[in-house]
């Protein structure tokens, strides 16, 4: 996070404030909501649609959405005035309009760190998977094809001495090369900003400036940066053509920063050797072609999925609201700059 301005508080709310929650929490978090606010659970945790989100927005002191709820300007603009706090649930914010937000002075908070290593765990699980071609191995054992050990078959490739290539060098991104270097692995990492001298040797990563070369030369590549207009597609047809044929993508972080369409002509011409996927370009929906690969693996947006992460959010977005209702600037209040 970086911290450009400041954003004023919106002020105190008397008694119990209405907070409308777009999503199911967990049942310690929900219960916890219900003592402390006037909370509207969604019971069905069906996403609400637009028009649902806007009559909530015009209703409450604070929501509490969640990815899947995307809040425009438009929207913010017709929230009217009392909503005051935005209590996103998780560390990324590009589904909500901060810019809006901040004009009406909307306070938004997230929950940064919780989920660095569930998210960082998922992603070391399919850097070992895609190599070792373990999707496929799977598949060909659930459809009765295997016939047995041999020497030669089904041969993947060793992680040791392998190029990890990180692009995006924040939390979960430094906590991807702490694993990987367990795995041998040689880590080279793109950031925005270069990490200090002391970081880089604790992690045993290296960095590199010129983008276009660290994946060129990457034997896999793993994305850990935000979305955002400088991201989208930052993996496009041009770079993924750069790759060798025997590189992967692993993609745990957001699906519009990968040209999906260049991604998939590239697995199935056999220009890259597999993908692993935890995100998607259009989600929930998954393009039916990467359904039919048999060199990827497909989990479905499990990153941050672990009964104490998200009891660890549900905690600090708690905390976020109660310090905003106290008139106190939250803990976690996205600040201007924020990427």
């Amino acid at each position: 996070m970086t911290v450009v301005t400041e954003t004023p508080l919106a002020g105190r709310v008397a008694g119990k404030p209405r907070v409308i929650v777009t999503r199911r929490l967990l049942p310690e978090t929900e219960a916890r909501m219900s003592e402390l606010f006037d909370v509207a659970l969604n019971a069905d945790d069906l996403p609400m649609t637009r028009e649902a989100l806007v009559a909530a927005m015009q209703g409450c002191d604070v929501l509490v959405p969640t990815v899947t709820d995307r809040i425009d300007g438009a929207m913010i603009a017709e929230a009217g005035t009392r909503m005051g706090l935005i209590a996103n649930f998780g560390a990324g914010v590009d589904h909500i309009d901060l810019a809006a937000a901040r004009a009406r002075q909307i306070v938004v908070t997230n929950t940064p760190s919780v989920f660095t290593d569930d998210t960082a765990d998922m992603a070391m699980a399919m850097i070992i998977s895609v190599p070792r071609r373990l999707p496929e191995g799977s598949r060909m054992l659930l459809d009765g094809k295997w016939s047995g050990w041999g020497p030669s078959n089904f041969l993947g490739s060793s992680l040791g001495g392998k190029r990890l290539a990180i692009v995006g060098m924040g939390r979960i991104g430094q906590a991807v090369a702490h694993r990987a270097r367990g795995f041998g692995l040689e880590v080279v990492y793109h950031n925005r900003h270069r990490l200090p001298p002391a970081i880089e040797n604790m992690l045993g990563a290296r960095y590199e400036p010129d983008l276009d070369k660290l994946i060129a030369e990457a034997d896999i590549l793993t994305l850990h940066c935000p979305a955002s207009a400088g991201t989208h597609h930052i993996l496009d047809a041009t770079r993924i053509a750069s790759m060798k044929p025997s590189a992967c993508v692993i993609n745990t972080a957001r699906g519009d920063i990968v040209d999906e369409e260049a991604l998939i002509a590239a697995l199935e011409s056999g220009r890259l050797a597999g993908a692993g996927l935890d995100v998607y370009a259009r989600e929930p929906a998954v393009d039916p072609r990467l359904l039919a690969l048999p060199n990827v693996v497909l989990i479905p947006h499990l990153g941050s999925a672990t009964s104490e992460g998200r009891g660890a959010a549900g905690l600090r977005l708690i905390a976020n609201v109660r310090f905003w209702i106290d008139g106190h600037r939250p803990p976690d209040q996205v600040l201007e700059g924020w990427a």
